[in-house]
């Protein structure tokens, strides 16, 4: 009765004040009038929800839950109420790597000796690049360049074991860490694989490091991640974001990578992107940016690659892989109907190269590998992924649809040659036009429809 009366008190007061505001000719006693319903109006509404808030209170008060219940539905909604607990647990095992390469740079045509008579105020100047530009040294000639990098790491274990990219210590003459806490320690690289762009690198003397895991499960598209860096050099940086997509593509080889929102720039590479938990669910590897800067499209090496990669790097200090021999590449449409394929699943060898494993198991050019150890592969590079994963050495089965017969194959693995191991694609070891380390990996811009590609496994 209480809350029916001042609902109905209210409800009459607003009919009021609708009316009012309609008339734009009212009188100063009618917006005299106005302010006070609109009083009323406000102390109505005001008790109603006294009212019912008291009742729901007591009701809820009853059973001893109205306020755990209250806030997990608050939570529900809102997601996360700050990230503060999750960066305080985690950021003391996130590094800032900085690495200096002696590097030859090819000069173009300059002479250093061109300079020496240069007067020392232009020395250093734009005029002595010029002149130095211009110069009798013969294209090709050599001159040193010390080059400093900046990356992002993060320790994997007390005792100074810590993994960051390969593209931010690929030929570094040395490499020292900074800690969260701002203790500078030197490291040494103690492998890398340039496939996954992974490194693992070491910091002697100590053995109470903070460090971090790795996430045994895939987390879901949607779910919350934080990212810890040293972006620009500005160390113990903290972004948040979501996951946005899973298993991306990035003409990178043949691994996919996960793409999150979470902001990541230049010296991110290297760096971790964490759960909930505060384990490590992707390795910070690259950004899409036609500007050079994020605009919030990131991918990083999954945790559960580079659990698999650092591990074999931490045993043997390289990664060896299985090797078939082929050159391989999708299955289209329109292949698919010219072999009688029921589907577009699987892999067309385009070539077997002499002597080497798929050859000597008897695969030839037009065949269709459709799965590996009985179990179905949807494309190329789905098969690189299950060969590079096998051990060399071991034999695997193999089903092969050959003029539209399927036979079962059995095929010795082999180790992929160090020089594929070390091309991904393109030679990274060489940097072009003499770009020095910058923590970051950029991509080039996307195309759609994408170009076929072909992967060699």
């Amino acid at each position: 009765m209480f809350v029916d009366y001042f609902f109905e008190a209210g409800r009459r007061n607003f009919g009021d004040f609708i009316m009012t505001e309609a008339n734009n000719s009212a009188q100063p006693q009618q917006r005299k009038l106005l302010s006070g319903r609109r009083l009323t109006l406000l102390s109505s509404v005001a008790l109603v929800g006294a009212a019912v808030a008291f009742g729901s209170l007591a009701s809820d008060r009853l059973s001893g839950a109205w306020w755990p219940s209250a806030a997990h539905a608050f939570e529900a909604q809102q997601g996360p109420r700050g990230f503060a607990d999750l960066v305080a647990k985690v950021k003391p095992a996130v590094i800032a790597v900085r690495v200096k390469i002696d590097q030859e740079a090819e000069s173009a045509g300059t002479n250093q000796n061109d300079t020496q008579d240069l007067p020392p105020s232009m020395k250093g100047s734009p005029f002595e690049k010029f002149f130095r530009q211009f110069g009798d040294l013969p294209p090709g000639a050599q001159e040193h360049q010390i080059i400093t990098g900046l990356g992002s790491g993060f320790f994997i274990t007390p005792d100074g074991y810590a993994v960051t990219n390969n593209h931010v210590v690929d030929h570094a003459q040395s490499v020292q860490v900074t800690t969260d806490d701002g203790k500078k320690y030197t490291a040494k690289v103690i492998g890398t694989d340039p496939k996954t762009d992974l490194a693992l690198i070491k910091v002697d003397g100590k053995s109470d490091f903070a460090y971090v895991k790795f996430e045994d499960s895939a987390p879901r598209v949607g779910d919350w991640v934080v990212a810890v860096g040293n972006p620009f050099g500005l160390g113990g940086t903290v972004t948040a974001g979501i996951i946005s997509a899973q298993a991306r593509e990035i003409g990178s080889g043949a691994y996919d990578y996960m793409q999150i929102d979470a902001p990541i720039n230049k010296g991110n590479s290297g760096g971790p992107t964490f759960d909930m938990n505060g384990n490590v669910v992707g390795v910070n590897t690259a950004i899409y940016s036609p500007s050079g800067g994020s605009v919030g499209i990131g991918f990083d090496v999954t945790a559960q690659t580079a659990q698999s990669v650092i591990a074999q790097l931490k045993d043997k200090g390289v990664v060896t892989r299985g090797w078939l021999g082929v050159q391989i590449q999708p299955v289209t449409s329109e292949i698919a109907d010219s072999l009688g394929l029921k589907s577009t699943h699987g892999a067309l060898v385009d070539d077997a190269q002499p002597n080497a494993p798929a050859s000597k198991a008897g695969i030839r050019p037009g065949d269709v590998i459709t799965a590996v150890a009985g179990k179905p592969i949807k494309d190329s590079r789905e098969l690189a992924r299950q060969i590079a994963a096998a051990a060399p050495d071991t034999s695997v089965k193999l089903d092969v649809v050959r003029k539209g017969e399927t036979k079962t194959l059995t095929v010795t693995l082999g180790t992929t040659p160090k020089d594929r191991q070390a091309s991904n694609g393109e030679e990274k070891s060489k940097r072009a036009n003499n770009v020095p380390h910058l923590g970051l990996t950029l991509l080039p811009r996307m195309r759609s429809p994408a170009p076929t590609i072909k992967a060699s496994s």
